[in-house]
């Protein structure tokens, strides 16, 4: 299988490598990258692209339209393409038609130029709608995606997996579920965990709002990669803010009992793109949160609040805005935080781990060797 990656230093590309090779896939990953410094395991790189810079990516696939058959060597026996967003899926239709491969296409993040009716959406979709006419499947990590994009927008209709963010079981690691222990179940300080790829101006500019308006009250740790051409002052406003403290990036999956372990609320609300693709992500924050015992924090009317009602276990903010959250997060006392744990400690872990039974699953249906797997 031949896995092409928009971003090869993006974890999330890594995580699933490893799931495709739970599920018994031989996989050779190739792609653009966004950063510096060694990558994970070797992989073809196809050229630079910068987050945010539509054009700079077009011209990069440009650039390796004539080129990536050449990049890419031949597999012995049937092969598979494996193309994760829009701008791989291109190269990777090219690809797929000079070796007669099976194509299937990774949706799982809808960039804000793809939606509306503007010109440049429009155009775009029409594109993508081209291409999928020559995908066996589309891979999606959200119902939402579907609802609210693929039949929104009248995309072709070609058969769906749905795949959601959970990290793959690990039987022999204990979880972490006990409160934290400068927290506020045991006389502290609400301690909010802000974890990830940390891109949404709207949550840094709240959780300072919050803790300044109540000293002492709320304590925030950060934790992963912020989003500096999004929030060039990222570290200025931490740094003035003696209730926000940045960790700096840490180790998937080894850190996450440890992280979370050290947090009452794990905070799930992202409005990086309001309305639209921040509202239909169901983030790998979420199993990752309640796996080691974490309550979500989250925003009402978004696909990840839909779930975490299903589930009984969070705390629902009801508008987006700095008083909100303050009213909803000054409601958690000891008691009714120590109950909303107890209800993430009694989620099956079926629903929050991914274990091989289901990567075996995964690696059938994109390979096609088992059709039932598509829905």
């Amino acid at each position: 299988m031949t896995y092409l990656a928009h971003d090869l230093d993006d974890p999330s590309i890594w995580r699933r490598v490893s799931m495709l090779r739970q599920g018994g896939a031989e996989v050779r990953v190739a792609g653009f990258r966004r950063g510096q410094g060694p990558l994970p395991e070797e992989a073809t790189v196809l050229g630079h692209t910068a987050n945010g810079r539509m054009i700079q990516r077009v011209r990069a696939i440009a650039a390796a339209w004539p080129r990536i058959a050449r990049m890419i060597p031949v597999q012995h026996g049937p092969e598979v393409i494996l193309a994760r967003n829009l701008e791989m899926l291109a190269l990777g239709a090219r690809l797929a038609r000079i070796r007669g491969a099976r194509l299937v296409y990774e949706l799982l993040d809808i960039h804000a130029m793809m939606l509306g009716q503007g010109t440049a959406a429009r155009v775009l979709r029409r594109v993508e709608a081209k291409l999928m006419h020559r995908t066996s499947l589309v891979v999606l990590s959200s119902p939402a995606f579907d609802t609210s994009y693929l039949r929104h927008f009248n995309q072709p209709d070609v058969p769906t997996l749905m795949v959601e963010n959970k990290p793959f079981a690990r039987p022999d690691i204990t979880q972490q579920r006990g409160a934290a222990a400068d927290g506020a179940e045991n006389g502290g300080p609400l301690i909010i965990g802000w974890f990830g790829m940390l891109r949404c101006r709207w949550s840094l500019g709240v959780l300072d709002q919050v803790t300044r308006a109540h000293p002492g009250q709320y304590r925030v740790i950060l934790r992963g990669r912020p989003a500096l051409d999004v929030m060039e002052d990222f570290h200025d406003v931490v740094d003035a803010n003696p209730d926000l403290s940045f960790m700096g990036p840490y180790d998937w999956p080894d850190d996450l009992p440890a992280i979370y372990g050290q947090i009452d609320v794990a905070w799930l609300i992202d409005r990086y793109q309001a309305g639209q693709n921040s509202d239909w992500l169901l983030p790998n924050r979420l199993y990752e949160g309640c796996l080691n015992g974490a309550v979500p924090v989250v925003l009402d009317g978004t696909e990840v609040a839909r779930r975490v009602s299903a589930w009984d276990c969070g705390v629902l903010v009801a508008t987006p805005g700095a008083d909100a959250v303050a009213a909803t997060l000054s409601t958690l006392s000891p008691a009714s935080l120590a109950t909303r744990r107890e209800a993430v400690a009694d989620l099956p872990r079926a629903v929050l781990e991914m274990d091989k039974a289901e990567c075996r699953h995964l690696t059938s249906a994109i390979c096609g060797t088992d059709p039932v797997a598509a829905t």
